[in-house]
């Protein structure tokens, strides 16, 4: 498990350290909410600060479901493995 305040600040700190295209793989993600939203929102915004990009790969039906909910499945599309995400 992963909470969101680690989550955003690994994915800040992989940009800062000059990774801008970063792919989270949420398969093993079981639940997620506002909090976990907003890490992958602030680090989305962060990456194409930076000239890069955030994607995200293999979310749970569950992710899935609150991405569509709040519309953020037009922000953060989901790609079907991690691979997949930069191709």
């Amino acid at each position: 498990m992963v909470a969101a305040p680690a989550l955003r600040k690994e994915l800040h700190g992989l940009i800062e350290d000059g990774n801008t295209r970063l792919v989270v793989d949420l398969s093993a993600t079981e639940f997620i909410d506002s909090s976990g939203l907003g890490a992958l929102i602030s680090g989305l915004k962060l990456a194409r600060q930076a000239g890069g990009d955030l994607r995200i790969a293999a979310p749970t039906t569950q992710v899935e479901t609150v991405l569509s909910l709040t519309n953020l499945d037009r922000v953060l599309r989901a790609h079907p493995t991690a691979d997949a995400a930069f191709d």
